[in-house]
């Protein structure tokens, strides 16, 4: 039995650690909730049973904690995750604070769970679109091996917390955004996160910094185009792959079909391919539209699309937590 924190447990991807770990039920024998101390004191039921939020403090970690699972952005990740690790808990964050870090493994398991056991108190969780990418991409990589790589994304406002969500629904009812720049109601916006000098989004240079990473492909050649949608919940990406090899489709949708994690959305005769809709509250990565790019001499096109509340945060977190408890 393990003793597993969360740390933001009051915010949307606090909320569904909770869910994910009594759905997996993992042997959990205590419990603790961190957050700020504007949400100190607030009771969340779970497995039936009643537990308060507590303030989050340095002195916090003084107990036998196991694993922490961070979701509280950051300057917080920055700030406490080293106290919790040098106080021997292994923490697994979910903030972007720690994801380039050298020294930090960054983990998906489908693709590297062998990275977990190279850490040094701290594991990093991918960016929400990038978790969802690489999974399909180590298939196509051991396959055919990828040259490059170009990320069209339409990003759920559930990417930008409960304020994303808060905004949407809000512009339903004809109000003024107070969250993005522009109505999110009727409009797509290519703009998450801040801008950077080069044009280019700081979610846009996760996506491609953090696909290197993972894959192990320090100079991949990658480009992306990363665009807010007027969608509640659930990431879709267009991604376009150059390959070393040519693909044999039908070999490639075999593998899927056999591949953990994957669930293969691809008969276009009958109107199926991957849904936001579908992949709301699933845990899979769901693949279709696949083709071939005619453009240049090897090229693939796919849609990829998950719940980018657990999967693409929440649930991947808790699976490393369980490689953990397995080993």
């Amino acid at each position: 039995m393990y003793n597993i924190a969360i740390v933001g447990a009051s915010g949307l991807v606090g909320g569904t650690f909770l869910k994910v770990l009594e759905e997996r039920d993992l042997p959990i024998k205590n419990l603790y909730l961190f957050a700020s101390a504007r949400s100190a004191g607030k009771e969340v039921i779970f497995k039936g049973k009643t537990l308060v939020i507590e303030e989050l403090t340095e002195n916090s970690f003084d107990r036998e904690i196991d694993i922490a699972l961070f979701s509280a952005g950051g300057d917080i990740s920055k700030k406490f995750a080293p106290v919790a690790s040098e106080k021997g808990v292994i923490v697994v964050d979910n903030s972007s604070a720690w994801r380039m870090d050298e020294n930090v493994p960054l983990v998906v398991p489908e693709v590297n769970p062998e990275d977990i056991f190279k850490n040094n108190g701290i594991i990093a969780n991918p960016n929400c679109s990038t978790i969802q990418s690489v999974v399909p991409l180590k298939v196509i990589d051991e396959l055919y091996g990828i040259k490059r790589v170009v990320y069209s994304t339409y990003q759920a406002v559930s990417g930008s917390g409960i304020k994303g969500i808060e905004d949407l629904q809000r512009g339903l009812k004809g109000e003024e955004p107070k969250t993005y720049p522009h109505p999110i109601v009727n409009n797509c916006l290519p703009h998450i996160d801040s801008f950077l000098e080069n044009g280019y989004t700081k979610e846009e240079e996760k996506m491609i910094n953090e696909t290197r990473k993972i894959l192990n492909k320090k100079n991949l050649p990658i480009t992306a185009t990363c665009v807010r949608v007027p969608v509640l919940n659930g990431h879709s990406i267009s991604i376009n792959v150059e390959l070393e090899r040519e693909a044999n489709l039908e070999e490639l949708k075999a593998k899927f079909r056999e591949t953990k994690g994957i669930v293969l959305e691809d008969d276009v005769k009958n109107n199926r391919y991957p849904l936001a809709t579908e992949a709301n509250g699933t845990d899979e990565v769901y693949v279709g539209r696949l083709r071939k790019d005619f453009s240049i001499e090897k090229g693939l096109n796919l849609w990829v699309v998950a719940d980018n509340i657990r999967k693409g945060a929440a649930t991947n977190a808790v699976q490393i937590a369980e490689i953990l408890m397995k080993k």
